[in-house]
């Protein structure tokens, strides 16, 4: 017999996860190598000043797996369609590249955000939610980190 309850347990979270990671480890060779690089967190973060030294921008993310994530990105109204977002994009993808080793960059956005965007920043769309949350639609697009050049 069990017993289920529905509680938040850091402890008992903490578990899951070692024993899932364990898992995964055991059933994925690649995942087995990549344990102790490429799995851990690494935060990414880009930040624009204007001339006064305000905060004009920001990009939040971090690399895992091989990939960037792009988790929070800011641009202040003022600054926006002046190629600012695209100046602090094309910067955290260049470190994730160059300086990580990154292959892929990863974005979630809401439909009144900017999914069009990443669009033309060269992501494409491989999922889209509607009604995450009730009445918006959420999209996730990625984009090849990989060198064209050779």
């Amino acid at each position: 017999m069990f017993s289920i309850e529905a509680v938040n347990d850091e402890e008992r979270r903490d578990v899951v996860h070692a024993r899932l990671r364990r898992s995964n480890s055991q059933l994925s060779a690649k995942l087995r190598g990549m344990r102790g690089t490429l799995d851990e967190e690494d935060p990414l973060q880009v930040y624009a000043t204007d001339a006064d030294g305000a905060l004009a921008g920001g990009l939040i993310g971090h690399t895992q797996w091989g990939w960037l994530h792009l988790d929070l990105f800011w641009v202040d109204s003022r600054h926006r369609g002046a190629g600012l977002g695209s100046r602090l994009l094309a910067c955290a993808e260049g470190l994730a590249r160059n300086e990580r080793g990154c292959i892929g960059s990863r974005v979630e956005t809401w439909d009144f955000q900017a999914p069009g965007f990443y669009e033309k920043a060269g992501y494409r769309t491989v999922c889209v939610t509607e009604d995450y949350p009730p009445g918006i639609t959420n999209y996730l697009l990625v984009k090849s980190l990989r060198s064209t050049a050779g």
